[in-house]
């Protein structure tokens, strides 16, 4: 017989075997067990992974909305700028338009006409067009008529005058344009024809 006095000591490791209960139900309980951690923690993480997308969508519609509200801003500053200036093409419209021919070919007429040009580019640049008005029929949604006037040999509601040029920002009018329409006389002269005496009807005294 082995004498107990001279058996190895057990290691830290194999005390902590030897304490570890392995029958088969502590097992299939732990196993159990250790399944509803791992289900837990998959539903934990796919809870995780949904807000993260939540908050991530949520974030990418803030950003978006707010890129839409500046550039809405600066549009609707833009234009505001835009319809000042027009007062400026206004004038060199009228300046341009009522020149005398003698002075066409004088140089500081020439800078006129340059800087009058540089600034329809400008305009351009910026989405600004004219609205072709004349001899087109009127459209409330570009015309302003501020007069009408009888004009033969012209459809009625075609525009004959364009008082002050409109303008068009893209896809929307900026400033409608003020023009003059025709129209028509309806008014007919009335024949009196009726009441008519019929000189061989009725008797003679």
């Amino acid at each position: 017989m082995t004498d107990a006095r001279h058996q190895r000591p057990r290691t830290r490791a194999e005390e902590r075997i030897a304490e570890l209960d392995t029958s088969p139900q502590t097992m299939a309980l732990q196993i159990d067990d250790l399944r509803r951690q791992l289900e837990l923690a998959t539903q934990e993480a796919a809870d995780n992974k949904a807000a993260w997308q939540r908050s991530a969508a949520d974030f990418a519609n803030y950003k978006r909305r707010t890129e839409q509200d500046r550039e809405q801003s600066l549009g609707l500053a833009n234009e505001a700028l835009l319809a000042k200036l027009l007062a400026i093409v206004d004038d060199f419209d009228r300046a341009i338009s009522n020149m005398p021919a003698e002075l066409l070919q004088m140089g500081w007429v020439e800078g006129i006409v340059t800087i009058d040009r540089k600034l329809r580019l400008l305009l351009d640049s910026e989405g600004l067009a004219p609205i072709d008005a004349l001899g087109k029929p009127f459209d409330p949604h570009e015309h302003e008529a501020v007069v009408s006037e009888d004009r033969a040999g012209v459809p009625e509601g075609t525009v004959i005058a364009e008082l002050q040029k409109g303008y068009r920002i893209r896809d929307r009018v900026l400033r409608p344009a003020m023009v003059a329409v025709a129209r028509h006389n309806t008014d007919e002269p009335t024949s009196n024809t009726d009441n008519q005496t019929d000189t061989n009807s009725g008797g003679m005294n």
